[in-house]
């Protein structure tokens, strides 16, 4: 076999990688740089005051500022022009997680900007003058909270300046608001329109010098706001990478073998080069990386109709000596069998498990299951490049991680970064598929042959069959109760998938702060490796989004053994408010904890009586740097029929930006959380996904959806996004919810697999 991956196989995959978890370890106050230099620039359309920022996101670290009217190489935040315009650029990629909105709104809220005068702009992709760009681990939020609270009150501060100058008071005696400076004493007032070409000239106060507003001086974050491309969405217009359109371009697909490391042996291209439209047929040797470009077959033509036309008329024979024959049902069994075989490692262990055990009054054993997924985006991959004739590359496209597709795309193409261009669009879903740009690389493979700008359209089958799934997994427990039927020992031997020898997706969160952890007191958990050859990748709360379910539901089987109320078994796990580590908000933090369990129960009316049938399930976690509780309340039928009637979210991921950002990312994630669950999976045979449409995968119907009711705490903690760490309470909560209402222990998903089924 030669085509396993790895993420060390791919430079910019494995960049991305440790960035995001460098940065997720970081506290908030470090992930800005320690050089945070605020510059006006000059040159940009329109004029005015314009703010950018060197250093922090320089490659040199350090900036001249601009000068001789030319414009510094700097990245801008906030421009103000004499017409009174305030345009915020937002720098990250827009995946339906609300940033192209929220992250403006930071700085419009220290600046004191009316948010109707404000006009948000997507900015350009240059890692060197923005620093990382990419929609992932819900770290939009943190990594920027402090850069553009201050980018805003520095430009305040300096329209405050150049009124004071203009009205000769002193600056401490101005106010702003709605996008004007008031002197209360006089009367007088000034547009910022009116101010800035003065408040150009003027100097930049230091970062650390301006004044950042108290949470309880907001007016605009923790409203509910609606998103800026909202009516652009609504009323049809080319958002979308899949939209995109430019003089001249012909369409293509790629058809690749079914199963990962197959590569063609004889097609049928003279016969489906003759079909109608068709302009070229051709076989791309690729370099045997699923992250980059797979051996396939490549079909030009006029319209994505004929592309897919002939593609139906296309007869490959494929080589599938080097390819994957991975099956589902021999990892079951093979899991099965590692489960009663000493473990490859241990992760992490605190205390004496042995000991705890041995001292136990009482011992449960259970096992735990999940399947693959797939991410299964509304918008199928797509992009459109062009190669010129000067060696110049453009590229639109929907990427999560667009400055990796630059890097991967200069690669592919054969020339320097620098002469590569993205467009970032709009992107319609991800969920962590769009952080590989495996179909950016195809586009600027066949658009180098063709010599066109080259659209490529992958099929809701290319989108499944060539997926990077969330991987499947199996846990097994065994957890010691006392006398008094406290928490006494935790075990978990966790059997996952590996791809030469390593599981990144995982694997490599599964010991580290996952619940209780020390809280335990005796605690281990232990590995052990199934070789696996498809490829896997981040799914939405990577990690959280499935250890969740298996630790939060024997939590709540412990609680039962024990005659314990689930409520305070965990409440009782959680100790004393405290850090894990303090400082670190990418650990758990007790009292956070325990607060979001006690508000989501109250909004439930934990431990009401309930008909018979019916059932609330708990359950927390702590992920992406949120805290999470959420109670479910549940009817089975006696032919296992479940309707999910509410859902209730509790939730402390710091102060809110956007209200309704927030709510809807909750929102979404209860509903993709339950339609998982329910019946959603990807089995393989012979190295083949067996689910490569929605005929065989049943993602949830409206009619189905539950009410949801969500609640935040608007702590002081450094915020945090809200996309992911909301989802993976779900499905527990509802495994815990049908064990109330049925006495039935599920210990798999999906459900469907123990014949459960929507009502």
């Amino acid at each position: 076999m030669t085509t396993r991956t790895s993420w060390a196989h791919n430079p910019a995959a494995k960049k991305l990688m440790e960035e995001i978890e460098a940065k997720r370890a970081l506290p908030a106050a470090g992930r800005g740089a320690s050089r945070r230099q605020f510059f006006k620039m000059t040159g940009l359309a329109g004029a005015g005051l314009v703010i950018g920022m060197a250093g922090a996101c320089s490659k040199q670290n350090g900036a001249v500022a601009a000068s001789d009217g030319q414009a510094a190489d700097f990245n801008p935040y906030v421009q103000i022009t004499p017409a009174g315009v305030i345009r915020i650029f937002a720098k990250n990629p827009e995946i339906g997680q609300g940033v192209k909105t929220s992250l403006p709104m930071i700085v419009a809220e220290e600046l004191d900007a009316k948010w109707e005068d404000v006009e948000v702009v997507q900015s350009e992709i240059d890692e060197s003058r923005y620093g990382p760009q990419f929609a992932g681990g819900s770290l939009s939020t943190p990594m920027n909270w402090d850069r553009l609270r201050q980018a805003g009150a520095i430009a305040k501060a300096m329209l405050i300046a150049a009124a004071a100058a203009e009205w000769d008071v002193a600056a401490s005696e101005c106010s702003a608001r709605d996008s004007a400076v008031h002197h209360e004493a006089s009367g007088k007032s000034l547009s910022y329109g009116a101010l800035a070409e003065a408040a150009a000239k003027g100097p930049v106060p230091a970062a650390d010098a301006v004044k950042l507003k108290d949470r309880s001086d907001y007016r605009l974050l923790g409203k509910r706001i609606t998103g800026v491309d909202n009516e652009a969405i609504v009323t049809g217009r080319p958002l979308f990478g899949i939209d995109q359109t430019v003089p001249g371009m012909v369409y293509a697909t790629y058809v690749k073998c079914p199963a990962v490391g197959g590569r063609p042996a004889t097609v049928n291209i003279e016969e489906v080069k003759a079909r109608p439209g068709v302009i070229d047929v051709f076989t791309i040797d690729g370099d045997g990386d699923p992250l980059s470009v797979m051996p396939g077959v490549a079909i030009v033509a006029k319209s994505t109709w004929a592309a897919f036309a002939a593609r139906r008329a296309l007869n490959v024979e494929w080589d599938e000596s080097d390819a994957s024959k991975d099956s589902t049902s021999a990892s079951d069994e093979a899991a099965m069998t590692r489960a009663t075989q000493a473990p490859d490692s241990t992760v992490e262990s605190f205390g004496d498990v042995e000991a705890g055990f041995s001292g136990a009054a009482k011992t449960i054993e259970a096992s735990y299951a999940y399947a693959f997924v797939s991410h299964a985006q509304l918008e199928p991959e797509n992009t459109l490049a062009h190669y010129k004739e000067d060696g110049a590359l453009e590229i639109w496209s929907p990427t999560q991680t667009p400055q990796g597709a630059v890097d991967l795309a200069a690669k592919v193409a054969g020339v320097e970064p620098e002469k590569v261009t993205l467009h970032q669009t709009r992107i319609g879903g991800g969920f962590g598929r769009r952080l590989m740009n495996d179909y950016v690389a195809e586009a600027v493979a066949i658009t180098k042959r063709v010599g066109k700008p080259v659209k490529l359209q992958w099929t809701r089958e290319d989108d499944m069959q060539h997926d990077f799934y969330r991987p499947g997994g199996y846990h097994f427990f065994k957890g010691g109760l006392d006398g008094d039927g406290r928490l006494a020992a935790w075990r978990n031997h966790f059997v996952t998938f590996s791809g030469d020898g390593e599981s990144p997706i995982t694997a490599g969160d599964i010991g580290k702060g996952v619940f209780p952890g020390e809280l335990a007191g005796n605690y281990k958990v232990e590995r052990s490796l199934l070789d696996w050859n498809i490829p896997s990748g981040w799914w939405r709360a990577p990690s959280s989004c499935t250890i969740a379910f298996a630790t939060q539901c024997f939590a709540h089987e412990l609680a039962v053994a024990a005659g314990r109320d689930h409520k305070e078994f965990l409440l009782e796990i959680m100790g004393e408010p405290r850090w894990l580590k303090e400082g670190d908000p990418g650990v758990m933090n007790t009292g956070r904890a325990a607060a979001v369990i006690n508000l989501a129960c109250e909004k439930a009316s934990w431990g009401k009586t309930m008909p018979s049938g019916r059932g609330l399930g708990l359950a927390f976690y702590f992920s992406h740097q949120g805290h999470f509780a959420e109670v479910a309340e549940v009817s089975v039928s006696d032919d296992k029929a479940v309707t999910v009637h509410k859902v209730w979210v509790a939730a402390d991921i710091g102060p809110v930006i956007n209200m309704s950002g927030a709510e809807n990312q909750c929102e979404g994630s209860v509903m993709d959380g339950l339609s998982t669950m329910m019946g959603l999976e990807v089995n393989f045979e012979n190295g083949r996904a067996l689910e490569t449409n929605f005929d065989r995968y049943p993602i949830m119907r409206m009619r189905h959806a539950p009410e949801v009711d969500v609640h935040f705490i608007q702590s002081d903690f450094p915020p945090t996004g809200a996309g992911e760490p909301a989802l993976p309470p779900l499905a527990p909560a509802v495994a815990n919810a049908i064990f109330a209402a049925t006495g039935y222990r599920v210990r798999q998903l999906p459900l469907s697999r123990s014949g459960y089924r929507f009502a």
